[in-house]
Parts: structure tokens; sequence; C-alpha cells
């Protein structure tokens, strides 16, 4: 996967919700006093309002921006027969990190295409600290020329910069999808994320659960994950894909090991990983073949043995010595260094562990940086970061900070229409049919539909990165790694930022 300018980019196409009623930020009541004049029909851009039979209906509640209408029906009604409140639902959803808005608006982008031109806040959160207090300057003058085509723009990522015998990998975007195991969601999520992967010319990693018969056909965009626990790791599996990754810890939950509870471990979880249907399964902390970077470098060797060809990606939380444990990875001769936040992991991740444990993504990557820097070595590391990376915005910042490139996961999961009420790990799994192995609950996706909804996200992301990188004077992606003087903080707010 070389640069290439001629690169055949996927279409987004409209996917709306699977549900009957989308929950959005609004509702519009209408009383009876509507004469079905049709005005509102007629001035709504967002196709809000049909009129059918000589009868007016709100068709798509979750379509009204609200007060950022330039024109508002309910102002416009010559009846005065509707009005306008913040939906409940929506007040009730997400969190400080993942708040209604940017759930909301990532449901948005999964559907169209494009960001949301008004209504919801899409760039942030409201956590009060790490990425949400941070916003990218885009100083007078600095905007390359208008004119400029999305595609001259270039926001493609090169994963080996080792220049050895291994693939020679440039992804089309600087994001690949983030390892979730088959057991921790179904296998219709884990093909709609490996094949949106392959249409937009990056990568989804398997994570531990083995490599499902189904995911074969794409191996070619498949990284395959070997974990503490080894379940489904076979040399068969490592021969055939192009991308290989060690994870050492899980930002979200570091020195605690995975757990996936009995009830997810059904015949199939069970037969692709060795293991007794029914039975809850453990991954231990850490690698116990591992207490050195000697150690480390024989598990790189193995992968190499096995498959001269393979890049080798080291996964690894947050700890105060993360800069060594890169520098570790490098003599190792590992290619990219997966750095994982705090801030991830889906409802399966304990609280105590992610707000307790590592430290935050953005502290980590200039460390990391600069000592790579120091040592003579950041050009032939690859720094990918995970960990809270939510929207286009997130992206920019983190590169801004030091990394090459993203992995991305809950956002995924966002796109197929996830309500984060972290229930992953409970019962029978999640309600959606996302993170759930019930036989059942897997049908409510159909596997067209969630491949179109996550290739319509990121290439929303796509669109909004070039718009960030046109508007900060650059014309690749590379030009912003490390550019912290693109960055500014709320609190020693500048001026010019955004």
């Amino acid at each position: 996967m070389s640069k290439d300018n001629s690169f055949n980019w996927p279409e987004a196409v409209r996917t709306p919700s699977r549900f009957r009623n989308p929950i959005g930020k609004y509702r519009l009541n209408r009383t009876t006093d509507c004469i079905a004049c049709g005005k509102c029909v007629e001035i709504c851009p967002y196709g809000v309002h049909v009129i059918r039979r000589g009868q007016v209906f709100v068709k798509n509640h979750y379509l009204c921006v609200g007060p950022d209408c330039p024109n508002p029906c309910y102002e416009a009604c010559p009846v005065q027969a509707l009005s306008i409140k913040e939906n409940p639902d929506f007040v009730a959803m997400g969190d400080y990190r993942w708040t209604p808005d940017l759930l909301i608006s990532t449901w948005y982008m999964a559907e169209f295409g494009e960001v949301p031109s008004a209504g919801l806040q899409y760039r942030t959160g409201n956590s009060g600290g790490g990425f949400d207090r941070m916003r990218l300057v885009f100083r007078p003058g600095s905007s390359i020329a208008e004119e400029a085509e999305d595609d001259e723009v270039d926001i493609s990522l090169q994963l080996n910069r080792r220049k050895d015998n291994a693939h020679d990998i440039r992804i089309q975007v600087p994001f690949y999808g983030g390892g979730m195991s088959y057991g921790s969601v179904s296998i219709t999520t884990m093909l709609s994320r490996i094949r949106a992967a392959a249409a937009l010319g990056t990568f989804c990693c398997t994570g531990e659960g083995g490599y499902p018969d189904e995911l074969k056909p794409y191996d070619d965009h498949v990284i395959t994950q070997v974990a503490t626990g080894l379940f489904g790791v076979r040399e068969e599996t490592i021969q055939r894909v192009r991308i290989v990754e060690f994870k050492y810890a899980q930002g979200a939950k570091p020195g605690l090991g995975g757990h996936l509870l009995g009830d997810k471990v059904t015949p199939g979880v069970a037969r692709m990983r060795e293991a007794v249907v029914g039975y809850p399964l453990f991954s231990p902390f850490p690698f116990h073949s591992v207490y050195s970077v000697e150690d480390h470098k024989k598990h790189v060797d193995w992968i190499k043995s096995i498959n001269p060809k393979a890049l080798v990606s080291v996964k690894v939380s947050t700890p105060t010595d993360v800069d060594m444990v890169a520098v570790g990875s490098y003599y190792a001769g590992a290619h990219i260094i997966h750095l994982d936040g705090s801030y991830g992991g889906t409802g399966a991740a304990p609280d105590i562990a992610k707000k307790n444990i590592a430290m935050p993504i953005e502290y980590a990557v200039p460390k990391v940086h600069r000592f790579l820097q120091e040592e003579g070595m950041r050009d032939k590391m690859t720094v990918i970061a995970s960990g809270g990376i939510r929207t286009p915005h997130d992206v920019a910042k983190i590169i801004a900070l030091g990394a090459d490139g993203v992995c991305t996961g809950t956002a995924d999961l966002v796109a197929l229409e996830c309500v984060r009420c972290s229930n992953c790990e409970s019962g029978r799994g999640c309600a959606r049919g996302i993170a759930t192995t019930d036989p059942e609950l897997v049908k409510l996706i159909e596997l067209d539909w969630g491949t179109q909804r996550i290739i319509n996200l990121f290439l929303a992301w796509r669109k909004e990165l070039v718009r960030i990188l046109k508007k900060l004077g650059m014309g690749s992606l590379e030009e912003l790694v490390g550019r912290t003087d693109c960055l500014a903080h709320l609190d020693y707010m500048m001026k010019g930022a955004a």
C-alpha cells in the first residue's frame, strides 16, 4: 500500500438509522391549530417536515438543528402551531467525554459522510481536561489557496520507517482500527470495521480473540494481535497478514489484563479461543516471558522468523517510563509503537482503572516524541496514539503533540449507534447488537449497513482533517507532527484559536 494520489475513495452513501425513531437533540411539537399551509416544509433546509395527503408531519425530529436554524419553523408558523424543546432522551445520554452532542454528531457523520453544519458540537466534549481544553490555532494568513483540491492535501501515513525487509506499507488515512476481539464484539461488528478499513485503504486489528474465518478475504487489511492470553494465536494466521501487533497492555486497564465473562463465551468463541463454553476467560498481565528488552526482542524475532515481511507493532499503556519502553521497542526491532492512553476502552473496562492508572495520552505522546528525537530514532519509528480519540479534531491535536497517526475504537462503535450505556460485559451484552455474541442480538446489525456507516464516518473525518490542514497552511499531515505551536490551551488562550 504505497502513496497513490489516484486512490479510488469510496463514496459516502446516506445510511440512516436502523431504528424507527432516531434520537435527536430537539423535539418539535405540532398542535391541532396547524392549518397544513406547508410553510414549515417550504422553509426547512433539513427535511424535518413532510406533507402527505394535505397533512403536515414532523418526520425527522433528529435532523432539527433548533435555534441554529437560519429560519426557524416554530417562529415562521403563521398560526404558532409549532414549539420546540430539548429532547429528554438526548439529555440522558452520554457522559462528560462522550457528550450527547458528540454521540449524535458521530451518528450524523455515519449517516451522511459530512460533519454537521449546525446544531451540534462535534469538535469537543465536556470533560474539562485533555483534548477538550485544547484548541487548534489558525493564524490569519496561514490558509493555503482555497481552490486547492482535497486530493492535493496528503493525509496518508507511512507505517514502515525502518526501511528494512518488511512490507513497505502506507495507509491512505492517518488511522486504523484498534483491536476488538471476537467475543467482546459480534462477528458482524468485526466485519463491518474490517470491510470499511479495506475500502478506506487502511487496516483493522482482530484483537486477542483469534482470527475468524470470515476475516480471511480481507487478509491484506487485517492486523492480527498476539496478547498475553495467546487466545487463537497460530503460526498460520501470523503468516497470512502484513502487520502483527503485540499487546503488552491496554490503556483502559493497565496492570489488570483482560477478562471475558462466561456469558459471552459461546460455542463459536470457545472454539476460536480453544476454551470451554460458558467459562470466563482471563488474559494475564504481563507476558510472563518478557521482563527485559532482550526478552521483548525474542518475541519480535519469533514473529519475523514466521513471517519475515511482517511489520511489528507494540501496543503498550502509558506508564511514567513509557519513553524508555518506546526506545526499547525500537531496539527490539519493532516498526510501530502504539501508545494506548487511559481514556479508551468500552463499557467493559473498569472505571477505577480508566480514571486512576496510567498517564493521559496527551502527556505520553509528547514525552515519547521528544525522547525518540533525542535518541536519534524518531524518523525510524511510527508513533500511533489511541485512548480517547473521538473526533477529527482530536486526531489533529494528538498529531500536533507528536504522534504520527491514531488508532480508533469507540468512534467505530458509536457509528453503529452505540449509546455508551456501559453494558458491554453484562449478561447477553449490548442491547443494540454491537458488543455481544448473543445469536439474536447479533441480527440487529446488517453487515452492509454497518460497513457503510463506518465508511461514511471516516470520510467525514478525512474531509475535516483536510479542511484543518488547509487552514493551517499545510499540504500534508506529516507537517503537523510535533507542531505544538498550532495548539492553544484554554487556560492560556491565544488569539485566533478555534
